[in-house]
């Protein structure tokens, strides 16, 4: 959802967040401001705030979700997401996995610099103009898998987390 929507949710007494966040935000009725409630159980007055820029950033995205039990770890949960938004964490170089992967150690992560070894020894550099120099990474128990693809039940899971 928008900020918009977000805040109406805040001051009607609710918590929200961003799915990557382990806090949360909500409305102070009393100081009449929003308080930052950080992974670290920091309370801030969003007035307070250092980083600006990051602050309007997150304001302006369009994934707010309300913050409860089962998905802001603050408050007890856990930080789950779609495939869309795992995606999205890729990109920003974040480490993903699904819970209800049988290897707790497995992740994807977003690889670069891509390059190969041919028969005769030369080192070729996988440029291309359409797509660039990217490629998803599956690193397990066995190794690293270049070019991993999701499964039908990847694509449509909501149990995506951050790995670590």
């Amino acid at each position: 959802m928008y900020f918009s929507e977000a805040f109406k949710l805040m001051e009607s007494g609710l918590k929200v967040k961003l799915p990557s966040w382990g806090g949360y935000w909500y409305w102070s009725k009393e100081k009449k401001t929003i308080i930052i409630h950080t992974k670290d159980g920091i309370e801030m007055d969003i007035r307070e705030t250092q980083v600006p820029e990051y602050t309007f950033k997150n304001i302006a995205s369009d994934d707010w979700i309300v913050a409860d039990e089962k998905n802001c770890p603050e408050l007890g949960g856990e930080n789950t997401f779609s495939f869309g938004e795992a995606i999205k964490y890729l990109k920003r170089g974040f480490k993903v996995a699904r819970k209800g992967w049988n290897g707790k150690k497995q992740y994807i992560q977003l690889a670069t610099g891509i390059a190969y070894k041919t028969a005769d020894g030369e080192i070729v550099n996988c440029e291309h103009d359409a797509i660039g120099n990217m490629a998803i990474a599956f690193v397990g128990t066995s190794g690293v898998q270049m070019g991993w693809l999701a499964s039908q039940a990847d694509m449509l899971a909501e149990d995506w987390v951050f790995a670590n």
